[in-house]
């Protein structure tokens, strides 16, 4: 296990360029699955999670090319399907959570699929049962098999465009549904379906494929099926969790830097949450500046109540910022109620943040009332282990404004989320030595 050993207190400078968008990437390189043609994806994040499920593909005898860094090509003209029913298969897919986009390609092009329970963060409850229900409605039938430890899905006899009104609208349920929708006969309506720009990425990259999908960007999406796919070109959008984890490291260091090649249409309401609690930005093109400020001030509500910061489903605000954000909070001047709705386990990590001196009470799993500092009393170095990929970076917010030298543990997590981390925040004038 790995140990991140940070100096903090150093303040930051200069430009740094998110990385591809992993959420995105998850879906769009399983989406090779649905065609024999040849498939090139560019600015893929190196992460572990990534490169597990290319490493994946890989043994199921999908052919890979790394043609430079960030930029693969794919071909799943060999798909071993006995592989893909193995026992290794389903342990594979049990420790990485993005293996559950590999469910609705394999079902619909191959007939057969085994879904395990996905592995991934520790963050609560992450129901699968949105996938499943939408593959059953387009005619698979499902039974758990007790010795592999997990659900058989079955549609030899074909899958069948249906009507599903979805019972969440999650993201990965969404996408695995439309994936498995565009070789089904007829046609699938989704209604509540997610609509994250991720999403929205997968289904034009479908779309260059030849599936017919309409209604992208909204929470209804017509898929008409189609009988086979051919290969395309994609570039991964950067990741806004990136973005927004940049501006908040900026903000907790009272420092001036520039993120580069945002994309900055696609962030939606993160810069005005952050604007919420007193960071300034600049937009430049599609660049963001975010200069040194002395201090930072939350808002109030119009009629003087606390500030609350949420997270909802898109167009809302993305849960997996929620900690960088209540890190920022405890050097910002005033109080905001942070109420993380989606994950009953994402704040446990605060007890750690109030060893080193923040002032957080937390109510309940989902909610805890921050009282900022102003820069006026520093947070203390402390020794923590990372629980899941944005805690860790949280914590790594903290240790990096935190007077003293901290260590994070275990931060095979942060990497599973945030490609050379360390090198790209040194350049910044941070200091953080992996141990």
């Amino acid at each position: 296990m790995s140990s991140y050993i940070i100096e903090g207190g150093r303040p930051l400078s200069g430009s740094i360029e998110p990385k591809g968008a992993k959420n995105e990437a998850l879906q769009v390189i399983s989406a090779v699955l649905l065609t024999d043609e040849e498939v090139t994806i560019s600015n893929v994040p190196e992460i572990l999670d990534i490169k597990n499920l290319i490493a994946t593909l890989e043994v199921m005898g999908v052919k890979v090319s790394r043609l430079e860094e960030g930029k693969y090509s794919f071909k799943a003209d060999g798909v071993d399907i006995e592989y893909s029913r193995s026992a290794d298969f389903v342990k594979r897919c049990a420790a990485l959570r993005g293996s559950v986009m590999l469910v609705g390609p394999l079902l619909t092009r191959f007939g057969k699929a085994y879904f395990p329970k996905p592995g991934g963060d520790k963050i609560g409850r992450r129901r699968v049962d949105t996938h499943i229900d939408g593959m059953c409605r387009l005619g698979a039938t499902a039974l758990y098999d007790a010795q592999m430890k997990a659900y058989s899905l079955d549609a030899s006899a074909g899958l069948s465009g249906c009507y599903m009104l979805l019972d969440e609208a999650s993201v990965t349920g969404t996408a695995n549904i439309v994936m498995a929708s565009v070789l089904a006969k007829g046609v699938t309506t989704i209604y509540n379906a997610a609509c994250e720009p991720y999403v929205q990425q997968l289904c034009k990259m479908l779309c260059s494929m030849g599936a017919k999908i309409e209604g992208i960007g909204s929470n209804l999406l017509t898929i008409t099926g189609v009988e086979n796919l051919h290969g395309t070109g994609h570039r991964i959008l950067p990741d806004m969790i990136e973005v927004g984890s940049f501006i908040g490291m900026a903000a907790i260091n009272q420092s001036s830097i520039t993120i580069k090649n945002v994309s900055f249409d696609d962030l939606g309401i993160i810069p005005e949450a952050f604007r919420r609690l007193g960071v300034k930005l600049e937009r430049r093109g599609d660049d963001i500046l975010v200069p040194h400020q002395e201090s930072y001030e939350i808002e109030s509500f119009m009629d003087g109540s606390i500030m609350t910061l949420a997270d909802a489903p898109w167009p809302g605000l993305t849960p997996d910022l929620l900690s960088v954000m209540l890190v920022v909070a405890t050097q910002c001047k005033g109080s905001v109620l942070i109420h993380q709705k989606m994950f009953e386990s994402r704040l446990f990590f605060v007890d750690k943040l109030i060893d080193m001196g923040a002032q957080i009470i937390l109510c309940d799993p989902h909610r805890a009332v921050v009282i900022g500092h102003d820069h006026k009393i520093q947070l203390r170095a402390n020794r923590m282990a990372s629980p899941d990929i944005r805690a860790g970076i949280a914590m790594l917010l903290a240790a990096m404004s935190a007077k003293g030298t901290s260590v994070i543990d275990n931060i095979e997590q942060i990497d599973r989320g945030y490609q050379q981390i360390d090198q790209r925040l040194n350049a910044l004038g941070a200091n953080i030595v992996r141990e």
